[in-house]
């Protein structure tokens, strides 16, 4: 399945080093699906968005994807993905941008015909054929109805697509330069928090975060002495800190890092979605690690 990470330092500024498809072990290799794409979103000292993404279509992208990437930001969005609807190309990689705001999704919802009519007009924000970029025009159009009130805006367009359209998954991360916010829903794929105090556990670590299976690696000195929190696909080190989001729940981290969760979606999609009911290319988008 696709990766999501997101990690927050606000209001400070922070370095960090992210290898997007850090080398896999022969073992993993072997038994598991190369990703379609890797892409990182950050923010500059500005506020402007910015991202940095590819498919990885051939080896010279998957090449690019293992480069390092130093940058500055004080939030950040990750994204390593496994394509199951859209061509394998830049406009289909995640993060997608919005409104001056950064969006990662992981997991499959389907009904895109009734989504675009619902959308109207507003279907003009999407540039390519993911149902995942479909779902970021609902919500930024539902924010832009709500008076910029993300967290307002982003609980109407997850409930209208609960109610309304078949869905497998709907994990998500969005980004401001100083606010994130995460959601889990159903119980399908896990999603986790890591509320970090500066300097980790030990009180003098920097944070020095690892994907499995080669997927996502993530550094930063920085942290050693700075609060943060972090949000990911999996637990990506020993802490015990690290805590499941429960199904519906979002998360929102605040601009000083003030973290509050609630259940915004109590129920079960009223159209949910079994891997047997998905399309080949898709439920194996829904089952590679």
């Amino acid at each position: 399945m696709c990766r999501l990470f997101g990690l927050s330092s606000a209001p400070h500024r922070t370095h960090a080093t992210f290898w997007l498809l850090d080398a896999p072990d022969s073992l993993s290799r072997q038994s598991h699906r190369d990703p379609d794409g890797t892409g990182l979103g950050y923010f500059g000292a500005d506020g402007t968005p910015r991202t940095d993404k590819a498919p990885l279509a051939a080896y010279r992208d998957q090449a690019f994807a293992r480069e390092a990437r130093e940058v500055e930001s004080t939030t950040f969005v990750a994204h390593v993905r496994f394509a199951s609807t859209g061509s394998l190309d830049t406009r289909n990689t995640h993060p997608f941008e919005q409104d001056g705001r950064l969006f990662a999704h992981n997991g499959v919802v389907e009904g895109l015909d009734r989504l675009d009519d619902h959308l109207g007009e507003d279907r003009s924000l999407v540039r390519g054929d993911t149902d995942s970029e479909r779902v970021f025009a609902l919500i930024t159009r539902e924010i832009r109805r709500h008076d910029g009130d993300v967290g307002a805006g982003l609980r109407q367009a997850v409930g209208w697509i609960a109610a309304n359209l078949p869905v497998f998954a709907l994990n998500l991360v969005l980004t401001t330069p100083d606010e994130l916010w995460a959601l889990r829903y159903p119980d399908t794929h896990e999603l986790y928090v890591l509320d970090r105090p500066a300097g980790g556990e030990h009180g003098n670590r920097h944070l020095d975060h690892s994907g499995s299976h080669g997927r996502l690696r993530v550094h930063s000195a920085k942290l050693a002495g700075r609060h943060a929190v972090v949000v990911a696909s999996e637990r990506m080190d020993d802490s015990p800190r690290w805590s499941a989001l429960e199904p519906g729940e979002l998360l929102t981290v605040g601009r000083d890092l003030g973290v509050s969760r609630q259940i915004v979606l109590p129920d079960p999609p009223a159209h949910p979605l079994t891997l047997d009911d998905l399309h080949p290319d898709a439920a194996a988008s829904q089952r590679a690690a």
